[in-house]
C-alpha cells in the first residue's frame, strides 16, 4: 500500500486507522522529518497505545476520534491512506487532497476493491489496484 502511495520527503500525510501505529512509523521514516503524519484511531485503546508507542516520532500526531469523513483541521493533504474499508470513498477525503494528492483505499463491504484516487485539478483519476479484505470503517455517527 505505502508503494502505490507514492510518498516523497516532506509530505503530509493523513492516516484513517492508526492501529498500532506501525504504518504510521513506516511512513514517517520515508517522508522524512520536514514531513508530517496526522493518524487517526476510532478505538480509545488503540489510540492510547499508540500515542505511547508513537512519543519520539516528532513528525506523527496521533488523534482519538471520528475521521470518517477526514480529517479537515489539517487538510489540505499530499496523501491519504485508509486502513479500514468504506462502502465508498466520500466526497469530503477529495476535498482535503492537494492537487496532484493521492488517496488509497479498500473500498467495499465484505471483500474490497483497493482504490487509487489521484487529483488532477478538480478531475480525480480511479485506479483499482486489486481485492482485499479489511476491517469496515467505522464511524461514531451510524
Amino acid at each position: 500500500m505505502l508503494q502505490e502511495l507514492e510518498l516523497k520527503k516532506g509530505d503530509k500525510v493523513l492516516e484513517i486507522g492508526t492501529g498500532s501505529g506501525w504504518n504510521a512509523a513506516l511512513i514517517s521514516n520515508i517522508i522524512g522529518e520536514k514531513g508530517k503524519i496526522y493518524t487517526v484511531e476510532i478505538v480509545d485503546e488503540l489510540a492510547g497505545k499508540a500515542k505511547e508507542k508513537l512519543k519520539n516520532y516528532k513528525n506523527i500526531i496521533v488523534f482519538n476520534g471520528d475521521a470518517s469523513r477526514g480529517f479537515v483541521e489539517y487538510a489540505p493533504y499530499d496523501k491519504i491512506i485508509l486502513t479500514a474499508a468504506p462502502p465508498k470513498i466520500a466526497e469530503e477525503f477529495k476535498e482535503q487532497l492537494t492537487d496532484g494528492g493521492i488517496l488509497l483505499a479498500p473500498v467495499g463491504q465484505y471483500t474490497q476493491k483497493l482504490i487509487k484516487l489521484t487529483r488532477n485539478g478538480n478531475k480525480f483519476i480511479e485506479i483499482e489496484r486489486g481485492d482485499f479484505i479489511f476491517v469496515p470503517l467505522v464511524s461514531k455517527t451510524c
